[in-house]
């Protein structure tokens, strides 16, 4: 199936006119600005001694509930599904939301920093690989060179250059790119889904699917310290609501009207750049070359894809 096929396939949409592409990047850079702050919501929780499988759950439920009571105000339809169509959210939860998380939390464990997001950042690869098969999208030279430059920025950011001595275990260099694989097919899953429901649909049963299948990580202690700690249930709150409910939102409309996998991920590779700076405002981490250099490298992409 081609670019233009799938996209008029989408419910009430039409071919992107050039200000219709250029608002799409605009909600996937957004979204890609937001997913870049989630360390700043990440870290003050984990203070609290909570585990990363908990804030995996309390993100995937909260979102879930968070959206449900959104649309029961908005719109209903939202929730009409076809049966048949449920595999589809399946993957979108369970591989594309929840194997992704859960792959990358232990990724971080197991692996330097460092190594986890250069691994992590394998997904625009992917998704360029996987859409040029299942959606015929053209891989042009320009797609191509923004890929490889937004790569480059990623690993300038992440400091693999300053000589480190970095090094990976099997394990480390499985999760890794699991959660670059797993990450990249929320792209792809999406769009199939896109196909046949509006992007908010996509989305809440997206979440709805993540948030079940992370009950199997509940732990009631975790889960009782965040009810007990109002800093703690803010924090949650706005890992929520802005590092997850509206970054979805924002990223499956720019999608679903942008037509074009590849092109949508290596927009969002902005993120590992705002991540370093949040780091960098917020914690006190050194500014340095690399920031400065993947900074101008995914900029460069952008330009290129613009």
């Amino acid at each position: 199936m081609n670019t233009s096929a799938q996209t008029a396939a989408a419910p009430g949409v039409t071919a992107p006119s050039r200000k219709g592409s250029h608002q799409a990047m605009a909600c996937i850079m957004a979204a890609a600005t937001m997913w870049g702050c989630i360390g700043l919501f990440n870290r003050n929780i984990a203070a609290f001694d909570i585990s990363a499988s908990s804030i995996v759950l309390v993100r995937n439920l909260g979102a879930c509930v968070l959206l449900a009571l959104f649309f029961l105000i908005t719109d209903r339809s939202v929730f009409r599904i076809r049966l048949r169509h449920l595999p589809i959210f399946l993957a979108t939860g369970l591989i594309s939301i929840l194997l992704f998380t859960l792959c990358y939390f232990k990724s971080q464990q197991v692996s330097s920093l460092a190594i986890a997001a250069i691994l992590l950042y394998t997904a625009p690869t992917f998704v360029v690989i996987m859409s040029t098969i299942f959606f015929k999208d053209k891989f042009t030279r320009k797609k191509l060179a923004a890929l490889v430059i937004a790569f480059l920025g990623c690993t300038f950011v992440t400091g693999i250059w300053s000589g480190g001595g970095l090094s990976i275990s099997t394990q480390g260099l499985l999760l890794g790119l699991g959660s670059g694989f797993f990450y990249a097919t929320y792209s792809i899953f999406g769009r199939f889904a896109l196909q046949h429901y509006k992007p908010f649909t996509v989305t809440f049963y997206t979440f709805l699917i993540a948030s079940i299948g992370s009950l199997f990580f509940l732990d009631t202690e975790d889960i009782t310290t965040i009810a007990t700690s109002p800093k703690a249930f803010l924090l949650c709150l706005g890992l929520m609501l802005f590092a997850t409910v509206l970054p979805y939102l924002l990223y499956t409309k720019g999608l679903n009207d942008l037509g074009d996998s590849g092109k949508a991920s290596i927009l969002a590779s902005v993120e590992p750049v705002v991540a370093s700076i949040v780091g960098i405002l917020a914690f006190g981490e050194p500014m340095n070359l690399g920031v400065v250099l993947g900074l101008v490298c995914i900029l460069i992409s952008v330009y290129i894809l613009r």
